[in-house]
């Protein structure tokens, strides 16, 4: 696939480190010499500088056969316009933009056909929002990620000491939790990937992603940790779209107070927000976090948009006794290395932001795409279709059907139906199918299972 890419920051070189593996054919734009000079010399693409809402620069891209454009910069208007132009120019089939301002998200008749021909729009505050809220409602939880309308979740837990399951083989939560239906897809191990098995012997301090129908999630994650209690009271500092967005999602529900250092800002925070208590100060300040009680605060959420005050003042936060530390990092290189100390959950934007991307772009019918393990693996939502003749997978058994090394059946959800995978269990058209996918060489393999052969019309 031919794929043109406006803005080599976080999303758009993550985005095209992705795709270039997948041996797509990307072209990244950007203003910037440097950063592109970097992408370029740790991937194998073309770059092309220039205003990517240009003409010019578009041609000199290759819009003229581009299958698709995505336009990520941090111009909500030059992504607006580049989509106009690729469409009115050069009829460029997919186009898909960020847009961050809420302020054109709250009119969605402007991207329609007739005035910003887009097809798909991302918001990074909206993703993150919502990936945030998922982990708030499961105490304990790393990831939890949704599939066919939330009917199934994905949840990545850190097996600790004391935890039911721990030390005993997977083939155990059966006997433990008969009335649970559930599958252990994914396992790392001291940060390397381990096929689970029936005889797999869960250790402390594994990663372990298990699949199971929402009603079931709490009972499976109480069997590999000490079941801990809701979370009530939420410190979020930073006042930014994210902070702000994510206080007002979660103000009817949890006892909210919000930390802005930028004086209007705050203010503006305050005449927008209904229950939350907006404080003026700094994040790393130790005497105002004491003041506010933070050793009684369950869960304390670091959303600024400078890490190296995320990482500080969750460190500090912790250090005072906050419960539970979620801390904002847009540099990839930090995650890894701040994630499972002091630190409980490192949130990625752009990690979080790829898979609502990587949706669009997978061949075949499918409909979810999350990234998981900073981008080392994936799980995908795949609808089966036609018969025997036509499919490589419809009609057969699991046991049946030829999947990649490294991949994996998690569950099948068919109608209201959730049904997790055995050797047994027949895939029929129509089923959306959930795989996990350890390594990311084999994702045009697994698309190629859900491609219909000709037969099928």
């Amino acid at each position: 696939m031919k794929i043109i890419i406006l803005g080599a920051g976080q999303v758009g070189g993550t985005l095209a480190e992705n795709l270039a593996v997948e041996q797509n054919d990307i072209t990244v734009v950007d203003t910037d010499h440097t950063r592109l000079r970097e992408l370029q010399d740790r991937i194998d693409i073309k770059t092309v500088v220039g205003q990517g809402s240009y003409p010019q620069v578009l041609r000199q891209a290759g819009a003229d056969d581009a299958d698709m454009l995505v336009a990520v910069t941090n111009s909500d208007e030059t992504n607006m316009v580049a989509c106009q132009i690729a469409y009115s120019l050069f009829r460029t089939p997919t186009k898909i933009s960020r847009i961050r301002s809420a302020a054109y998200l709250k009119q969605p008749e402007l991207f329609r056909v007739d005035s910003f021909p887009i097809d798909v729009l991302i918001s990074p505050e909206q993703v993150v929002t919502n990936y945030v809220r998922r982990l708030l409602e499961y105490p304990g939880a790393l990831q939890v990620l949704d599939f066919a309308d939330e009917r199934v979740q994905l949840v990545a837990v850190k097996a600790y000491y004391g935890g039911p399951l721990v030390g005993q083989a997977i083939q155990q939560l059966k006997n433990h939790r008969p009335d649970v239906d559930t599958r252990v897809a994914a396992m790392f191990r001291r940060g390397k990937a381990i096929e689970p098995k029936g005889d797999t012997i869960i250790e402390a301090d594994d990663e372990v992603f298990f699949v199971a129908a929402n009603t079931h999630i709490r009972k499976v994650m109480a069997e590999l940790r000490r079941a801990e209690d809701s979370y009530k009271r939420i410190l979020i500092a930073g006042g930014g779209n994210i902070g702000y967005r994510l206080a007002k999602a979660l103000e009817r529900t949890y006892q909210i107070k919000l930390l802005e250092h930028n004086p209007d800002r705050a203010r503006f925070l305050s005449e927008n927000l209904n229950s939350t208590v907006v404080l003026l100060g700094s994040a790393t300040d130790k005497a105002l976090l004491e003041e506010e009680n933070i050793e009684n605060t369950d869960v304390f959420c670091a959303l600024t948009n400078d890490d190296e005050v995320n990482v500080m003042s969750s460190l500090l936060a912790k250090r005072l006794g906050a419960r539970k530390v979620m801390t904002l990092i847009n540099k990839a290189a930090y995650v890894d290395l701040v994630q499972g100390g002091s630190i409980d959950v490192a949130i990625s934007p752009q990690q979080a932001t790829i898979g609502s991307l990587l949706t669009h772009v997978r061949r075949g019918d499918v409909v979810n795409v999350h990234s998981l393990r900073r981008g080392a693996a994936e799980a995908i939502e795949a609808i089966a279709h036609g018969d025997k003749l036509s499919s490589r997978v419809v009609g057969r058994a699991i046991r049946e059907i030829q999947l990649p090394p490294g991949t994996t059946i998690g569950a099948i959800v068919r109608g209201n139906e959730v049904i997790m995978a055995t050797s047994e269990v027949v895939v029929e058209s129509d089923d959306h199918v959930i795989l996990f996918v350890m390594d990311k060489r084999h994702i045009a393999d697994v698309e190629r299972l859900f491609q219909v052969g000709l037969g099928f019309f």
